[in-house]
């Protein structure tokens, strides 16, 4: 049986009314109404929105008022001249295709009031919480700079935690309205607070982007997969500097195993927006 809770309103004094209840939580969706004499865990849910996007394997529809765009590792030191990748001669020009067609999926998302979410890189100096193996891949034969770490004669310490290089690139700043979290290994769920916020926030399906799309990007749709969000990986705005076939394992074992894949002009459309 579902039972409303009575609430007495006071319209002599509705400060009193406002004094009495109060919601605790983040989200409408995901909060409790609490007053002197009760506790309404009720959780009053949010329209749904439909928005139907062709992706693949199948086209698909979302509520939008579940989803959110979460973008990863699009910062200085993977994407710009004079950071870490490109002072250790990879190309990152890769790395910046996503940048314009995010320009206008960010800006959909705002006009909107749709959550973003922006996952980086950033170390701790001292390296505590970081392990042999993640030191490894970065720095597998000794000859380069590890994690946190200066390069000479660069602004770059290598994803150092509030360094020019765990910045998020200037063509893609982050809103005041937009969530930052900091991570210290691929996955952007791996002891972080990822999972807590999108929960908090009544986060169902992710739109996935960054970069690179075969490392944080794949490992990061994996893990949501697991934990049960729907996950989209957003084609064209992800990248990796890593060779195509990286890029086709990546488009076939999402259809196959994690989720969908579609483009940032079909959720645009969806929006009921139009593309620059």
């Amino acid at each position: 049986m579902i039972v409303t809770i009575p609430y007495s309103k006071s319209a002599d004094n509705p400060k009193d009314e406002e004094k009495r209840q109060r919601r605790y939580g983040v989200s409408e969706s995901q909060s409790w109404l609490v007053s002197e004499d009760s506790v309404d865990m009720t959780r009053s849910a949010p329209p749904v929105r439909v928005l139907e996007i062709e992706a693949e394997p199948q086209p698909i529809r979302i509520d939008a008022n579940k989803t959110a765009l979460l973008i990863v590792d699009m910062q200085n030191d993977f994407c710009c001249k004079g950071g870490w990748m490109d002072l250790i001669g990879i190309d990152v020009s890769p790395n910046r295709k996503p940048i314009e067609p995010l320009q206008q999926l960010i800006t959909a998302f705002r006009t909107q009031a749709l959550p973003i979410v922006w996952v980086n890189w950033g170390v701790r100096k001292d390296l505590l919480n970081i392990s042999p193996s993640v030191l490894h891949a970065h720095n597998p034969h000794t000859l380069t700079h590890d994690l946190g770490k200066a390069i000479p004669g660069s602004r770059s310490e290598v994803l150092n935690k509030g360094s020019w290089g765990a910045e998020v690139v200037d063509e893609l700043h982050p809103g005041e309205q937009d969530i930052q979290i900091t991570k210290h290994r691929f996955s952007a769920f791996w002891d972080t607070e990822t999972d807590a916020i999108l929960r908090n926030l009544g986060i169902k399906t992710l739109l996935i982007g960054g970069v690179n799309m075969d490392q944080c990007v794949m490992t990061t749709l994996e893990d949501a997969s697991f934990l049960g969000y729907d996950t989209i990986l957003v084609e064209d705005c992800t990248a990796t500097t890593s060779p195509e076939y990286c890029v086709q394992a990546v488009l076939y074992n999402v259809k196959l195993l994690f989720g969908f894949v579609t483009r940032s002009g079909a959720i645009i459309n969806a929006l009921g927006m139009e593309q620059d």
